[in-house]
């Protein structure tokens, strides 16, 4: 068996002791009676030196009764916790590929804990002789051990199935997981939970840091994993805050690994040194904006890009990487390139120049590259067809529900920019579904007065409407502006359009984009990307582990597709959405950002519309025919496009998988671990939402579940988290807040409508409602940090789980799945070179790759956004 220590400490005197005494203990349990070996000491072999695990051997011997291996007890009597990579147990004297059993363990056992015992279950056991077949699946050559079989124990159960004397130990374990919701829980337990969201901020030590409880009534929530840390005493219903900010509970085994720790507290040092230049010149005046739009494109080094890392491995802590640097700049000095030398220093205090700024300078200033990015940029989840336009909202608090866009307006817009020919086209725009728009009316509308009392911002609510053009483009024609009345001040809106013949509509247009943008940027960060995926999945996750054994074949298709998950979300509730973080301090809505996910996750979200295609047919952007295909509304859709490609792959997968282990559909329904799952998914994990949730009694109903999840774990998170620095790195295209209100709006306008200053110095209104430099310093590295992948990530259709290979049929169907999605990736390549499709090629434009499969080294890639699809949301 291979061991080993946390590597902070891997002492030589804690190696010693470890090596030179009994404190690793095996008891083997048969899988058919309930006999077990009593626990047998394991004793020190050697060192791997490829991976760095001690390797443990232990002797033991059974009766021939004794049966197959169906279990293994692991006990730790060592003074710390140490890792279990995996268990081979051999027949005596066989060769090493003729183990009786695998154990893959991937698990750090506490020690001397007798509360909780560490039970594992075995990959597929099989006494065998085996010998080696080499076969092509997709791109990839892999080595499948065939086997002449003398004894086959299976590696997966349904409850109804698993081996008598091991289903105790099921149980058991899954009793030990849930644990009894009591106590503060310890950095070394494993016990899953729920709680609500009431861990935001610390009223104790900063009153102006009380946030409300999102999860209950009145703030509906999915709820995260329980830290049972105790109440803080300004405020009993809010949890106190963990002594560091990531020092938050997680179940031990949700942690990061030591690489990936390492290399994501690397990637965060090195994000932050590129912001400290501004960070410390501007530390005394946080509202301070950029001087100049030529400041703004100094904070960023020309051929200094937003690429992947070279093949070469990177550091896995802050220490050797910087140590590494040093060593290089020295060999510059010694070499005497000086300038060479200086090139690489500043670097280090430049942002790297974002895909969308390299490509195109002015892209952000461009109607078509605003209205591109809402089909193919990072949130391409919010355009929807929608007309006639109204408020839901009731009339007497926010006012009229009307809207200010006119048929007759349209009709004038697009009459005014088309040609004869194109204008006998878009007679009928209405009627032919031409109209597509950004809703952010009635999201917003609530909170306009309550962010309106922040510091130093302000907000909208807005909606804004494209047109289909013959092209397969969408052009925006008008821009709605509202703020609410309130007790002393009347509704005021107004509509901005493109098309104005003088240079102070041009302007006023410009400025209308730049808070729209800061809406689009402030509901991806919120809902598109953390309710939506972050949030929603954690639920899954800690129901999959309370109510699933490791030994189910549904756990063991889900597990890769949880990984990290808990942690990441941890690691956001202590730095990016807590109060007074990063998304408070930079993004629109301020303080009031997760009650504005609350309000969404109420009134919009649902498990059963969370499948692409439901997603897409609700905002009216497919349709389904009779033959059950989808017809999208906007041919060029980039998102959808690729994203159906990728659903259809996985649901096939599922498929082949569902039905190799549920005959029958009562199979499903008797299966117990299976309904207390969902059962627990929808009662504890999203109490507050009562529709949506289908029933798991067919294939059908399991099979869309199953399918829905991996999607959004996967392919709908790598969509709208690893295009955010390459599109809203450069912060003019994608503006995270809007701090100035519209020049026409407010007391301070003069007889022409406008303020004075606007009039005077547009530019200067425009730099003043873009973020301001301490803002720009929050926000970039962590955009940076988010769209980074991690050393060791697994991507979707190439990663293979153990337990998957260990079963004949399973392993064809995920070589089939890996075929498809090679197949996928090579179609992906096709449209972005095609001329005819003008929403993912032309001069400038960003092709779409983020739900490109990955078929090489993602390192050797020529964007972070195409180096694959992740398995799980783990960044």
């Amino acid at each position: 068996m291979a061991v080993r220590l946390k590597r902070g400490i891997s002492t030589p005197e804690k190696v010693a002791d470890m090596v030179n005494r009994n404190w690793l203990f095996l008891d083997f349990f048969s899988s058919s009676t309930k006999r077990h070996t009593e626990p047998q000491p394991a004793k020190y072999l050697r060192m791997d030196d490829v991976t760095g695990s001690f390797i443990y051997e232990s002797s033991f011997g059974v009766r021939s009764s004794f049966g197959a291996i169906g279990a293994v007890d692991v006990v730790n009597r060592f003074n710390t916790e140490v890792y279990i990579s995996n268990i081979e147990v051999h027949l005596h004297g066989g060769h090493h590929h003729s183990s009786a059993v695998t154990f893959q363990c991937n698990s750090w056992i506490a020690c001397n804990n007798p509360d909780d015992r560490r039970f594992f279950f075995p990959l597929k056991a099989t006494y065998s002789l085996p010998y080696r077949h080499h076969r092509s699946i997709g791109y990839k050559l892999v080595t499948l051990i065939i086997v002449i079989e003398i004894l086959i124990v299976q590696s997966s159960y349904l409850p109804s199935q698993t081996p008598r004397g091991v289903k105790n130990l099921r149980k058991e374990e899954l009793k030990a997981i849930r644990g009894n919701g009591r106590g503060e829980r310890k950095e070394w337990e494993r016990v899953y939970d729920y709680d609500v969201y009431n861990d935001l901020g610390d009223p104790d030590n900063d009153p102006a840091t009380r946030r409300p409880v999102l999860g209950g009534r009145e703030r509906p929530y999915p709820r995260r994993c329980r830290t049972g840390r105790r109440r803080c005493r300004a405020d009993p219903s809010s949890e106190s805050p963990p002594a560091t900010a990531d020092g938050i509970y997680v179940p031990r085994d949700e942690a990061f690994t030591e690489r990936r720790a390492g290399a994501f507290a690397t990637k965060r040092a090195l994000s932050m040194l590129s912001a400290f230049t501004t960070a410390r010149r501007v530390s005394g005046d946080r509202r301070r904006s950029f001087p100049s739009l030529a400041a703004i494109d100094a904070l960023y080094e020309d051929g200094y890009k937003n690429r992947p890392p070279s093949s070469q491995p990177e550091a896995d802590d802050v220490d050797g990487y910087l140590a590494g640097m040093v060593q290089r700049q020295v060999k510059l000095l010694l070499k005497g390139e000086e300038e060479e030398f200086k090139e690489e220093l500043r670097k280090l205090f430049k942002f790297q120049t974002s895909e969308i700024h390299d490509k195109d300078k002015l892209a952000w200033l461009r109607d078509e590259e605003f209205a591109r990015q809402t089909l193919a940029g990072m949130n391409p989840l919010s355009i929807q067809l929608e007309f006639p336009i109204f408020s839901k909202l009731d009339e007497e608090t926010y006012g009229p529900g009307d809207s200010l866009i006119t048929r007759e307006l349209i009709e004038g817009q697009i009459n005014g920019v088309m040609t004869a020919e194109e204008r006998e086209y878009t007679v009928q725009a209405v009627e032919k579904k031409k109209l597509f728009m950004l809703d952010y009316h009635d999201v917003l509308l609530p909170f306009v007065h309550a962010v309106r009392e922040l510091d130093d911002t302000t907000l909208y609510a807005s909606r804004t409407l494209f047109f289909l053009t013959e092209e397969g483009t969408l052009r925006p024609i008008a821009i709605e502006l509202t703020r609410p009345k309130s007790p002393n001040t009347p509704q005021w809106r107004q509509v901005f359009t493109p098309a104005g013949t003088s240079v102070t509509a041009s302007w006023l247009w410009q400025l209308a984009k730049t808070h729209v943008l800061a809406h689009d940027t402030g509901y991806h960060q919120l809902v598109s990307h953390w309710l939506r995926t972050h949030c929603c999945v954690e639920p899954y996750v800690i129901a999959a582990n309370r109510r699933l054994s490791q030994m189910h074949p549904i756990y063991r298709l889900l597990h890769p597709h949880f990984r990290f998950t808990m942690e990441i979300n941890a690691q956001a509730r202590g730095m990016l959405i807590n109060a007074n973080g990063i998304i408070e301090s930079a993004f629109a809505p301020g303080k009031h950002c997760m009650e504005l996910s609350s309000a969404v996750y109420d009134k919009f979200w649902r498990f059963d519309m969370e499948a692409l295609p439901a997603d897409l047919i609700r905002r009216g952007m497919a349709i389904e025919c009779e033959d059950g295909e989808l017809e999208l509304t906007i041919e060029d859709y980039p998102y959808a496009n690729d994203g159906l490609l990728i659903w259809d792959s996985i649901k096939e997968w599922v498929s082949d998988y569902v039905n190799h282990y549920y005959q029958l559909a009562s199979d499903i329904h008797m299966d117990k671990e299976l309904q207390g799952w969902w059962n627990e998914v929808r009662t504890k994990g999203h109490p507050d939402k009562e529709e949506g949730w289908p029933e798991l009694n067919c294939h059908g109903s399991l099979i869309e579940v199953l399918t829905t999840i991996i999607w959004v774990a996967s392919g709908h998170h790598a969509a709208v988290n690893f295009g955010q620095y390459p599109y809203a790195g450069y912060f003019p295209n994608r503006p995270t807040i809007a701090r100035r209100n519209m020049p026409t709006e407010g007391q301070a306008c003069s007889h022409d409508g406008m303020q004075p200053t606007f009039v005077e110095d547009p530019v200067r209104v425009l730099l003043d409602t873009f973020p301001s430099q301490y803002q720009t310093t929050l926000v970039l590295p962590v955009l940076n940090l988010l769209s980074s992948h991690s050393p060791g990530e697994e991507y979707m259709g190439t990663h293979a789980e153990s337990a998957w290979m260990a079963d004949r049929e399973v392993r064809a169907a995920f070589g089939r799945f890996n075929e498809r999605m090679m197949r996928i990736a090579e179609t992906i390549d096709r449209r972005n070179r095609d001329p005819e499709r003008r929403n993912r090629w032309g001069p400038g434009v960003v092709p779409y790759v983020l739900l490109k499969p990955c078929y090489g080294d993602p390192k050797d890639m020529s964007s972070v956004m195409e180096m694959g699809i992740p398995n799980s949301i783990s960044i």
